[in-house]
């Protein structure tokens, strides 16, 4: 298995090399304007420029905490949510066609009324980026606590264990890997909900950073940031996956 793991993991870097070469040998022989993209290894440069400057830390750190406020409500509210139509099967059976074709709809559409609700600033960014997240939480919740074993809950009966303790030692344990998914879900749509409202309705932020370099053909700027985007998101994202794993292989779930 681990082998298998192995293989797979280097089959994945191998791609990702090849594909940054090719890009590399296009963006240098002319191929690909540089209007459009400029090298890879530039994008590097630039990055590390833009860092070493710290002009753009207040920006970095506003996407930052407003990503961290949007996904804690997200996972919190989510699984809050989650817990209560599991527990309440009428409601949850008139609310679920609901969740299923909530992604349907863009969460901007509610732009209009985040601005009238909290205002231009970083309340409407949070509640935008948290109402992307949270629906994800909301129904892996309801998919985990589904899947716990009914045996163990009977279990946890005969041995006279109250409701509380029932769920915090029992179905949230046997729950946990796929309630991991939802935050890894919710944390990921987090950042889309932040960073692409920081395009529409933010003064600040690394996604409006981007908007400003693509508008004044700044590709060193707009490319160095998205390359830090980039890499922020796929080390939450490889840490929440790896995790995730663990609790799949702890639990014995696929």
């Amino acid at each position: 298995m681990s082998f298998r793991l192995t293989r797979a993991a280097v089959a994945r870097v191998v791609i990702v090399v090849a594909a940054l070469a090719a890009l590399e040998i296009l963006c240098r022989a002319a191929i690909i304007n540089r209007m459009t993209m400029i090298p890879p290894t530039e994008m590097v440069v630039a990055l590390w420029q833009i860092l070493e400057s710290g002009k753009f830390n207040a920006d970095i750190l506003f996407t930052i905490v407003n990503t961290t406020a949007a996904a804690a409500l997200s996972v919190v509210g989510g699984f809050g949510i989650g817990a209560l139509l599991h527990a309440l099967p009428r409601l949850r059976h008139a609310v679920e066609p609901l969740l299923s074709a909530y992604y349907a709809v863009p969460v901007f559409v509610f732009y209009p009324l985040l601005i009238v609700v909290f205002g231009v600033g970083r309340a409407a960014l949070i509640a935008m980026g948290a109402l992307v997240g949270i629906v994800a939480m909301i129904v892996n919740t309801l998919g985990g606590l589904d899947r716990v074993p009914p045996v163990l809950i009977k279990t946890a009966a005969a041995l006279s264990v109250d409701r509380l303790r029932t769920l915090i030692l029992v179905r949230l344990p046997a729950a946990a890997p796929h309630l991991m998914t939802g935050v890894k879900l919710s944390v990921a749509y987090s950042v889309i909900g932040i960073v692409a409202g920081e395009f529409i309705l933010s003064t600040a932020g690394i996604g409006k950073r981007i908007a400003f370099g693509y508008q004044d053909f700044d590709n060193r700027t707009m490319y160095g940031m998205l390359l830090l985007l980039l890499v922020l998101v796929m080390i939450v994202n490889g840490a929440l996956a790896a995790w995730e794993k663990r609790l799949h292989r702890r639990f014995g779930t696929q």
